[in-house]
């Protein structure tokens, strides 16, 4: 039970302390190689390109919705139990989430086809995708009881979750079909290493005046709880191998799945740039280490009820244990290892973009860097780039979103920077800005979200880093 209890720790404070990730720097951002994860459809003048493994790609990003640690942490002489009931139980909403997606790259690769209108990239990398919404009526039935709430209606349906930890290898394909237009596509095989979901609960627990005893409590619930790979990995604890067992369910040896990402980049003129894509249409088959919890059905009681002088009769009866025995005949708990599917969370991004600086025929003439190597287009480059994002991700509680306004400038060859102002449900003063550096074959880059939040980061709801290092050979210009 260490393992699994160690497990479901680990993953609940990553659902506390992090957020769904959306890397709207990182989008469109043509000059670093892993922008392509994001938009398999991003025009491309890399030769070949590999990232250095285990630190090609590497975020870390942290927040909440509706929570800081400065509103209960803050040495402001109120009290804590205070500070908990105002902001925490009556503070937030079942709406309110805690969620992350993080990602560490194992390998990462592309190389242009003989074909010069053809790029292809590969890749391993790891992910954990958590979200777990505010179970606000749980809450204050924990907290404040429920004797003075009588005929109040509990929502069992507040207990939102889901997480899983995977390994996805990809496979893409980058296609310029004219001047104008560049699709992309990108296939997914993912192998799951733990899993859990409960998100289609229903019910209600009630209190209301009895007629044997003061009190009647009523419990109608169509609960279920589906793990895989915990049960695994809880019993690799025996034999002292879990990180064999973690790695092994990681490449193939766990439950599969398949996905795929679609992405485009379309040009109006030289100037007007569209692109979109869509990631993660896929699922994943559990059909091993395999773990349900149900709870269905719906019972009334008034508590133990001793009825005199009957009860005297019978002084070795046990009343507590006939209680739960007719509340388990009425709401059945089961366990079962019945197979079941997931989708993955699903992402949209889409942008417009205007490329700014006077520009001709001659690229020579033009406030650009260079024309996108070895092509027949008219396509440039530019200096300078103004837009908007579109984020949207697909959630247990319906799609959440962001909008982002941007600017990138590029320096010659050797220095691109964007900067960022999203807005989304965490907040409304992200400005965030990216870097990406390259000193001949080397590329780094570095970038940082929310920096207005860093004047006192246990106020934030948000904070985020993120960097990477590769290796790129660049097409003659």
């Amino acid at each position: 039970m260490m393992v699994r209890q160690l497990l479901f720790v680990i993953i609940l404070w990553l659902g506390l302390l992090a957020r769904a990730q959306n890397k709207q720097l990182m989008y469109d951002f043509t000059e670093i190689p892993q922008a392509l994860l994001l938009n398999p459809g991003m025009e491309t003048d890399f030769k070949w390109y590999s990232g250095i493994p285990t630190l090609s790609g590497l975020s870390i990003q942290a927040g909440s919705n509706g929570l800081s640690v400065n509103d209960l942490f803050a040495n402001d002489g109120l009290d804590f139990n205070d500070k908990v009931r105002d902001k925490v139980i009556q503070g937030m909403s079942y709406r309110d989430e805690f969620s992350s997606t993080l990602q560490l790259e194992i390998l990462n690769g592309g190389y242009r086809s003989k074909d010069p209108s053809v790029f292809y990239s590969f890749g391993v990398y790891a992910e954990s995708d958590v979200i777990m919404y505010w179970p606000k009526d749980y809450g204050i039935l924990a907290f404040e009881g429920n004797a003075d709430k009588l005929n109040e209606r509990f929502d069992l349906g507040h207990l939102n979750a889901r997480g899983e930890v995977l390994s996805v290898f990809h496979f893409g394909m980058n296609k310029r079909m004219d001047n104008n237009l560049i699709l992309g596509a990108r296939g997914k095989i993912y192998s799951s290493i733990l899993d859990f979901n409960s998100t289609n609960n229903t019910g209600y627990f009630e209190t209301t005046d009895g007629q044997n005893n003061i009190l009647s409590n009523t419990l109608r619930a169509d609960m279920q709880l589906r793990t895989s790979g915990i049960n695994a990995i809880e019993t690799a604890e025996d034999d002292g191998n879990v990180p064999a067992t973690i790695v092994k369910r990681g490449f193939f040896g766990g439950n599969l799945g398949l996905g795929l990402d679609l992405g485009f980049t379309y040009h109006f003129n030289r100037q007007m740039v569209l692109t979109g894509s869509l990631l993660d249409l896929g699922f994943i088959y559990h059909a091993n280490a395999v773990e349900n919890f149900t709870l269905d059905g719906s019972a009334t009681t008034e508590g133990i009820e001793i009825i005199l002088p009957d009860a005297l009769l019978n002084p070795t009866q046990d009343f507590w244990e006939d209680l739960v025995d007719e509340i388990e005949a009425l709401v059945p708990f089961e366990e079962t290892t019945k197979s079941y599917m997931t989708f993955r969370p699903t992402r949209l991004y889409a942008s417009l973009r205007y490329n700014f600086g006077e520009s001709t025929e001659n690229p020579k003439a033009c406030d650009c860097d260079y024309s996108p190597s070895g092509r027949t287009n008219n396509i440039l480059k530019y200096r300078n780039s103004v837009g908007g994002q579109l984020y949207v991700i697909k959630r247990p509680r319906g799609p959440q979103g962001a909008i982002t306004a941007f600017y990138q400038r590029r320096f010659g060859n050797f220095m691109a920077t964007k900067a960022t102002y999203t807005v989304d449900k965490f907040t409304f003063t992200n400005v965030g800005l990216g870097i990406s550096l390259q000193a001949g074959p080397i590329n780094l880059y570095l970038m940082a979200d929310n920096l207005l939040a860093y004047r006192n980061i246990a106020a934030s709801n948000y904070a985020s880093f993120q960097f990477g290092l590769n290796i790129i050979s660049w097409e003659k210009k």
